[in-house]
């Protein structure tokens, strides 16, 4: 690890308390100059590294900037095998971690990106990926069968339960990966597999997510900006650190959990659609329906207008959001 990031580790450890540069030297054992130098190169980096004569260096508390060590302090044992890499652009977290599952990287390579230029959502549509604001994240996970086709829905109620463990307001669900609150869509997953061809077993997953932490600065392009939103409206202290470190926690817990289904109580209690009407897009058109439940396996129940009953285990559905911006979801 080179000097810069054990500086940066040492400095998010001790966030808001001043260190001098001898303290700083003689904790890392590296010379003054040294220290002098990762600093700029921190500052250079976008870091917030305040310097007060007489008192030293510290990382501001207003800092919110994307890092492995910023994420790492907030980590529970339950992630102990995640290799955590921050770039600062990618076009899409789950190219680049395909990339290196090809290369043989192994399970728990976690990649995030301060921006995307060619974020992915589900059906081929496009993630507005803006820097700096929110949190766009891949792992690579080699999971077992009953795991395989569990991991979008894990994660869309990790995702949620990170918003409101970092924010305090729960968020919702709209089956089946996208995250809601106050009415707006915050987040989605994008869970992509290659697949073995000698039995067609699951070789590995790319599970994507990414949340919006805070409004774009010039807003949300025209097409988005009627359901489009951001968790918080202005910048919190380590608010996209926070974000991630929460989610990470909760989906890893569920993911290494000995009962796979274990999450499936909070996805369903954080369902948007259950009895609501809504419109089920199927490839003869769209039926309208209520939503009676989600079952054990998070499929979705449904009445149709016809009377009769289905479970919808893929596929997409339309609902509008009532009192909510009357914006359809």
């Amino acid at each position: 690890m080179q000097t810069r990031e054990r500086l940066l580790a040492f400095l998010e450890e001790n966030k808001g308390r001043y260190l001098s540069g001898e303290q700083i030297a003689q904790a890392l054992s590296v010379s003054r100059a040294a220290v002098w130098k990762a600093v700029q190169g921190l500052r250079s980096a976008g870091y917030e590294i305040d310097a007060v004569p007489h008192k030293g260096y510290s990382l501001s508390l207003q800092s919110d900037r994307l890092s492995p060590q910023g994420i790492g302090k907030y980590l529970e044992p339950a992630c102990g095998g995640l290799a955590i890499d921050v770039l600062p652009e990618v076009d899409s977290t789950n190219t680049v971690v395909r990339a290196r599952a090809a290369a043989g990287a192994a399970e728990g390579c976690t990649v995030l990106a301060v921006r995307q230029t060619q974020g992915r959502g589900r059906r081929g549509r496009s993630f507005f990926s803006p820097a700096d604001t929110g949190v766009y994240l891949s792992i690579l996970l080699r999971p077992g069968q009953a795991q395989a086709g569990r991991l979008t829905t894990m994660a869309a109620a990790a995702a949620c339960q990170a918003i409101e463990t970092v924010s305090g307001e729960a968020a919702q669900i709209k089956w089946v990966n996208d995250i809601f609150l106050r009415g707006r869509k915050v987040g989605g997953i994008l869970t992509e597999a290659a697949f073995a061809l000698e039995d067609g077993a699951v070789d590995y997953a790319v599970l994507g997510v990414g949340m919006n932490v805070y409004p774009p600065q010039d807003g949300f392009p025209a097409a988005l900006s009627d359901i489009a939103g951001s968790v918080f409206r202005a910048p919190q202290d380590d608010g996209k650190n926070r974000m991630a470190a929460a989610f990470l926690n909760r989906f890893m817990s569920y993911y290494t959990a000995q009962q796979p289904e274990s999450y499936v109580d909070e996805y369903r209690r954080r369902s948007l659609a259950i009895g609501r009407t809504v419109e089920v897009q199927q490839p003869g058109g769209a039926r309208r329906a209520t939503v009676l439940d989600v079952d054990d396996a998070c499929r979705l129940v449904v009445r149709y207008e016809d009377g009769t009953a289905g479970r919808l285990s893929a596929g997409e559905i339309t609902m509008r959001l009532a009192g909510e911006g009357g914006a359809p979801a």
